[in-house]
């Protein structure tokens, strides 16, 4: 009986184990394409200078391609702003939240630094670091940011939410961040994601008004979770489950109960509760 139980306890840690270190590399892997990709069409060549038009389609394009290949795996957050949404929507815990994050700028900088490897020296400069143009106050950009990321967090939850929405939400946020880039990069270049900002920028070591890049796009985020989650479409859970969901101690499928399962389409039990707990985004 003890060794069953003993037995039973190494196979629930070794699924944990695996389950999150999956879910840490899809984290890690999405951001370095995402910014590999990203950032690559928006490199000033001397002979063929990036149209905004061709840097949000591309932007657009790569992010519909990671949301697609890792959305199962980890819930595709590739931005700390993300992250920080579900955090404060009760929809993720904080260590697995400090541990996406981790993984999300730990792959924006070997994406910025494979790019960085990869291109000629004379374009090598820049990097696509985030920067703020002349005529734009901090307060405009860090204003300009907030609106941007708000408005792909709202799209994200809206998308993902089994309350409403069904299938993968690839080219749905796809679009939203290319809405984004199609008026941000006219202010500071668009970043709405701190990971994207910061692998350039790490690589080439160009930190200059870098902190708007965190402060604007994690703001944008925490006021759309408030919105969708505390006005638009609340949730029942309870003070003491959000608790338990942050300090995980409680997973989302568990404390979201039979809701989710009544609304979506059947599925693996697997599939099932590792979308519950990564709140696919």
């Amino acid at each position: 009986m003890e060794s069953g139980r003993h037995s039973l306890a190494r196979t629930l840690v070794w699924r944990l184990w695996m389950t999150v270190s999956k879910a840490l590399f899809a984290e890690f892997l999405a951001t370095g394409l995402y910014v590999f990709f990203g950032v690559g069409s928006a490199l000033r060549w001397p002979l063929a200078l990036p149209s905004v038009l061709q840097i949000a389609i591309t932007f657009n394009l790569a992010t519909a391609m990671i949301v697609q290949i890792t959305w199962k795996a980890s819930g595709a957050h590739v931005n700390p702003a993300v992250t920080l949404a579900y955090l404060v929507g009760s929809q993720i815990s904080l260590p697995r939240a400090v541990a996406y994050v981790a993984a999300q700028l730990a792959g924006a900088t070997v994406g910025a630094a494979l790019l960085y490897g990869v291109i000629p020296e004379d374009i090598r400069e820049t990097l696509g670091v985030n920067v703020v143009r002349n005529s734009v106050s901090t307060g405009q950009a860090v204003a300009v940011e907030l609106v941007l990321t708000l408005q792909l967090v709202l799209c994200v939850f809206a998308s993902t939410d089994s309350r409403q929405a069904t299938g993968s939400p690839a080219a749905t946020i796809g679009a939203s961040v290319a809405v984004g880039h199609l008026i941000g990069i006219y202010f500071t270049g668009c970043s709405m994601n701190p990971a994207r900002s910061f692998g350039p920028a790490i690589i080439v070591g160009k930190f200059e008004v870098h902190w708007i890049f965190w402060v604007g796009p994690l703001t944008g985020a925490v006021l759309a979770s408030l919105i969708y989650n505390f006005i638009l479409f609340p949730d029942t859970k309870t003070l003491a489950q959000r608790l338990a969901i942050l300090t995980g101690t409680a997973e989302v499928a568990k404390v979201q109960g039979e809701e989710p399962r009544q609304r979506g389409s059947p599925s693996s039990s697997e599939d099932t509760e590792m979308e519950a707990e990564c709140q696919v985004a």
